[in-house]
């Protein structure tokens, strides 16, 4: 297992190297940051004089280098739009984002698990049937629709819930947080809903999709031959057979809702990373948008050891294999 892990963080060190070199090209090539900095007007001795301070004035590898040192050092300079330094920033508004996406996920898992074993049990039913249509529905609408809706509805007609903003937070050290705060918690249930709706609906089908495909298996037949309850081949034999791919993909979704909640944030105005990297894009803030690729990057290589290690603790099998 050792020698497994080794491998796997190996590959993850290789990826960050080359996403780091894809946010350094973006930090040198994408516009200029003397412009950025000093405007068009500034003369050729100021522009020299940014130069030198930002090393521009030094060859590539020496550039690169140094960039590499200060990500190392969790440097990534300073915000071209908002004239703080990025680090600062995106810790800032990590929590937004993080809360935002945690209570979504957990709103999908306690929806989306339940009726896809349920869908799988009662293939055939009506019910299953409707599960099955709404879940078709929840994958086809655009997430940007699904926002705009629940806002008309909620807000607009029964004023019953705010449309934007985070709503009031509690500091913990440098986390801030909405979930100790009425309005906090109130604000947090429509961009938690949007984003829910796709991930109810992806889960529920695939828990259904992997539920079926092991209760036609041959242990399961096994089972029933031998007389075990059918609750209990549902939940110990085939469900629990279902848990790789499933967590595999919800994983990978956790990493997603935090990198691509951007629809979201926009939508509901949301003080979170994906906002942040929409306005800095729109700025052309180019410090802020290579930290967040590499901030990103290592969030989704974290994940996949997360979950790596996860298949030994689930898989007896692949604990098997790597040994033999």
């Amino acid at each position: 297992m050792i020698w497994f892990m080794l491998r796997r963080i190996a590959s993850a060190l290789l990826v960050m190297l080359a996403v780091t070199a894809i946010a350094f090209v973006m930090f040198n090539y994408l516009g200029d940051p003397v412009v950025a900095i000093l405007g068009q007007d500034a003369s050729v001795a100021q522009r020299r004089a940014v130069e030198a301070q930002l090393g521009l004035d030094q060859p590539l590898i020496v550039r690169f280098w140094a960039y590499l040192m200060q990500v190392l050092q969790g440097e990534f300079g300073i915000s071209y739009r908002l004239g703080r330094p990025v680090v600062e920033v995106l810790i800032e508004r990590l929590p937004a984002t993080v809360e935002l996406a945690a209570t979504g996920m957990a709103i999908a898992l306690v929806i989306g698990i339940p009726a896809g074993i349920f869908a799988a049990i009662r293939r055939g039913s009506a019910s299953t049937r409707l599960l099955m249509g709404a879940s078709l529905f929840g994958i086809s609408v655009p997430t940007f629709f699904v926002g705009i809706v629940l806002i008309w509805v909620f807000n607009v007609t029964l004023s019953m819930l705010p449309s934007f903003g985070r709503g009031q937070t509690v500091a913990i050290g440098w986390w801030t947080t909405g979930f100790l705060t009425q309005s906090g918690l109130v604000a947090l249930v429509l961009p938690a809903i949007t984003i829910a709706v796709f991930q109810i609906a992806m889960i529920m089908r695939l828990v259904r999709a992997e539920m079926l495909e092991v209760l036609r298996s041959d242990f399961i037949l096994f089972a029933r031959a031998r007389g075990l309850s059918e609750w209990r081949i549902f939940f110990r034999h085939a469900f629990a057979n279902t848990l790789i791919p499933v967590i595999t993909v919800i994983s990978l979704q956790i990493g997603s809702l935090i990198a691509f909640a951007v629809i979201t944030e926009s939508v509901f105005q949301w003080p979170g990373l994906g906002l942040l990297f929409l306005q800095s894009v729109g700025a052309a803030d180019v410090p802020m948008m290579s930290a967040y690729l590499i901030v990103i990057a290592a969030l989704f290589v974290s994940i996949n050891l997360i979950v790596d290690l996860l298949y030994f603790i689930i898989d007896p099998r692949l604990r098997a294999r790597v040994a033999g």
